[in-house]
């Protein structure tokens, strides 16, 4: 067997250990997870080293589907993109599992939470190794149902299962048209796996190829929360926190930003697809990006960055900068794991206490936790040196080149407002004045070693990522190099004079982010009554994010909801359940009326067939 398999294989391992013998193995869970995840990032290493110059290669592992023509195989194809995905998403996963060792001890549903996780990563590897568009399907549902298995993890909590079913269902919306995008690829194609599909793609007609790819644009916003299947991410919130970090940074999420870039064969011949891919990032970012700036609950503050980043590189992919987008994935995953798990630890700290307006002062009484929670918040604003910096910086510098001067303008507007917003939730959290009550500041503290470590490696990852792979040159980064095999580099090189500009215009938009923010939050005392409540209508709407979910609830929910009442009541119980309950009814009183004639009397019998034979008899005479 190929090394590829040893990286799903491990954590697959791991989850059907802890599931078969939880009971059994209890508080000792992590012992079996965690290794299996660091066993899988190895394996990943290895399998980069395979692919270091650039080449692919194919390992089949078994036919699963036969049927007349269509055979289908469990195949693993590895490229370079292939490598980075797995590098991210075992890596970053097995930082999270060690954190978790410390977050949720003592948890009664231990063995089960690190049962669900090995799972998620599991399912997550699969779909990124996947050689076709069939594999690539299942696994995407697969993470799907392990989204809301760890969602709800604390399904005693009425909140927690409705983000779960949220979740779910909202996925479901996106990947309905991502299923009919695979069957319409086989029908035209007569072929799924993904060479022979992007070959083909150059002999589809651009009406065909537009279909298909919306058809699959449409799963990757459900999958990675684009307007407007947004809503189902900042209520994800309610599962445990590295498990937010997980979904949000490693895992999950990115699959649609991958899969978009995978197919980029399919939206380039469509054209049309790549400039709706555009719109709706640059949207979502801008959207997302105003929704953040005065959220209360720490978490949700980062689910909103979340889905604004995201944005950001759906925006790149439709500018045709695949690489930059693949980087800024990359970096992503670093600072806001780093930041989600900062966050936990603050929780942790507190005592269960996520909201912004009971915090600050922190940074005396957390020291490791402010460092590395301020490194993952400069890396998310793009400060200059660390890798948000050089993976936002392509993307902005993508728009203008190529002449998206509103895509870039409108981008770099959310560059202003991300630094804002992160500056924002630092300084309520860390360095403004404690408004935490006095017992709950007695008992602040730092994490222990187990959950501050993965916060020590995330910040050095945050901060040598981008100087590592992301500095330009007149070829691109390095990063861009070695995914050239996958994203061919194309152009020229833009004017240095220019590039310097934008890099300049850049830095002072997160300077003015980080100043505003300062004068608003810093430069005086902040009344924690006056967080989070807004002052004004706008302010309302962006509290209430747009007031998005209550329209869905009054134009989608409600009205199905009242129609599923009115066809159970009306159609179900009224109509198919009456008719079957009559004619029950109607046998019943037939029953009971003949029953009358079974007596138990012999002289009635016998009256009753002497009667019977007279009248046949009767009948005989009468012909």
């Amino acid at each position: 067997m190929s090394t590829v398999w040893f990286i799903p294989t491990l954590p697959l391992a791991g989850a059907l250990v802890n599931i078969l013998l939880g009971d059994r193995i209890g508080r000792r869970a992590h012992w079996v997870a965690v290794p299996t995840v660091a066993g899988s990032f190895l394996a990943a290493c290895a399998v980069f080293t395979r692919a270091w110059d650039g080449g692919s290669f194919t390992s089949r592992l078994f036919p699963w589907i036969v049927a007349g023509r269509f055979e289908a195989w469990v195949v693993a194809f590895v490229d370079p993109l292939t490598c980075v995905m797995l590098l991210v998403v075992t890596g970053v996963g097995a930082l999270i599992h060690l954190y978790s060792v410390g977050y949720m001890h003592g948890d009664p549903g231990y063995a089960r939470y690190f049962a669900y996780l090995n799972l998620f990563v599991f399912s997550m590897t699969m779909l990124v190794i996947a050689g076709d568009f069939l594999l690539l399907y299942v696994f995407w549902e697969a993470v799907g149902l392990c989204s809301y298995l760890l969602i709800g993890f604390w399904y005693t909590r009425p909140a927690a299962t409705q983000a779960g079913k949220k979740a779910f269902i909202v996925n479901r919306v996106g990947d309905f048209g991502f299923g009919l995008g695979v069957m319409w690829l086989w029908t035209v194609l007569g072929t799924l796996e993904y060479g022979a599909v992007f070959k083909g793609a150059e002999t589809l007609a651009p009406a065909t190829a537009t279909g298909i790819a919306l058809l699959l644009f449409m799963g990757a916003c459900g999958k990675s929360a684009q307007l407007p299947l947004h809503t189902w991410l900042p209520d994800a919130m309610e599962g445990p926190t590295p498990v937010s970090a997980l979904i949000h940074a490693a895992t999950m999420v990115t699959a649609g930003v991958y899969m978009v870039a995978r197919s980029h064969a399919l939206f380039e011949r469509s054209g049309t697809a790549l400039e709706v891919v555009l719109w709706v990032g640059t949207a979502t970012a801008l959207f997302a990006a105003t929704v953040g700036l005065v959220q209360p609950d720490i978490k949700r503050v980062l689910a909103y960055s979340t889905v604004s980043q995201l944005g950001y590189m759906f925006a790149a992919i439709g500018l045709g900068a695949y690489a930059a987008a693949i980087f800024h994935l990359v970096t992503h995953a670093f600072f806001k794991a780093l930041l989600f798990l900062g966050a936990g630890s603050v929780i942790h700290g507190l005592g269960g206490e996520q909201d912004l307006r009971k915090m600050g002062g922190l940074s005396s009484r957390m020291m490791t936790t402010t460092i590395t929670t301020t490194v993952g918040g400069l890396g998310l604003a793009g400060v200059p040196g660390l890798a948000g910096f050089f993976s936002k910086d392509e993307i902005l510098a993508a728009a203008f080149h190529s002449g998206h001067l509103v895509v870039w303008g409108l981008l770099l507007l959310g560059a202003f407002l991300t630094a804002f917003y992160t500056s924002r939730l630092l300084f309520l959290a860390f360095y403004s004045d404690p408004r935490m009550s006095r017992e709950a500041a007695h008992h602040v503290h730092e994490s222990p070693s187990v959950m501050t470590l993965p916060l020590w490696v995330l910040a050095v990852l945050t901060v040598v990522a981008g100087l590592a792979v992301g500095i330009p040159s007149e070829r691109g980064t390095r990063l861009a190099r070695f995914l050239e095999p996958v994203f061919p580099l194309h152009g020229e090189s833009p004017d240095g004079s220019i590039a310097y500009t934008l890099l300049i215009l850049s830095v002072i938009v997160v300077a003015a982010g980080f100043a505003v923010a300062w004068f608003v939050y810093l430069a005086s005392p902040v009344r924690a009554d006056t967080i989070g409540r807004p002052r004004t209508a706008f302010g309302a709407l962006l509290l209430n994010a747009y007031y998005v979910d209550r329209l869905y609830d009054a134009i989608i929910v409600r009205p199905l909801f009242g129609l599923a009442t009115f066809l159970a009541e009306r159609f179900d119980l009224g109509g198919i359940d009456r008719a079957v309950n009559g004619l029950g009814a109607a046998v019943v009183g037939w029953a009971a009326a003949t029953r009358r004639l079974q007596t138990g009397y012999v002289v009635n019998y016998a009256l009753t067939m002497l009667a019977g034979a007279v009248l046949v008899v009767a009948f005989l005479l009468s012909r």
